[in-house]
């Protein structure tokens, strides 16, 4: 653990957002198993880096960009042994549908979002599901406001050739339909 972090200001912060954080992993990775490995790590780093934390910024972000980047470093490296052929077993846990949405509808939107290409999909969480401003996703996948912007923009027009699944509201967003256009 840092020394300019005490256990209880960690606790605080891993009870804040050990869920939201665990939300965005099992999102891209669908996966239950590796999001809570990945959670784990993410605050693991985030606690031993936590002096390069600008203290006045928005912690959510913070932890988001090392949560996608841990999920990238792991897909990467799971791309490397798929060159060398060791492909390790994947987990045979829960699909993050019936974890992650409870009712039809929802699990319907979710699966049009998982359908999305991947850096659509990255932004379409940050944004709806974890709730992190397009400004502070933007910063998070480290791309520029513009791109973050084009790339949402781009995720709901294909999510748009069902107009049934824009009227229900993403999971946790207080945009309708109209107010994302």
């Amino acid at each position: 653990m840092n020394a300019d972090l005490s256990r209880e200001e960690a606790e605080k912060v891993f009870d804040q957002h050990a869920k939201a954080v665990f939300g965005v992993l099992l999102a891209l990775t669908k996966s239950k198993t590796l999001a809570d490995d990945l959670t784990q790590e993410t605050f693991m780093r985030a606690f031993q880096k936590y002096g390069s934390y600008c203290r006045h910024e928005p912690i959510r972000p913070w932890l988001a960009r090392i949560a996608v980047n841990l999920a990238r470093s792991h897909y990467r490296k799971l791309n490397w042994q798929k060159l060398f052929g060791q492909v390790p077993d994947r987990p045979t846990d829960q699909t993050a549908e019936t974890v992650a949405l409870q009712n039809e509808r929802q699990q319907e939107l979710w699966q049009a979002v998982c359908r999305l290409p991947h850096k659509s999909r990255e932004v379409i969480v940050l944004h709806y599901y974890a709730e992190i401003p397009l400004k502070e996703a933007a910063q998070t996948l480290e791309i520029p406001l513009g791109t973050c912007k084009s790339r949402l923009a781009a995720g709901l027009a294909k999510l748009r050739v069902n107009p049934d699944l824009l009227t229900h509201r993403l999971h946790n967003c207080s945009q309708t339909r109209e107010e994302v256009r």
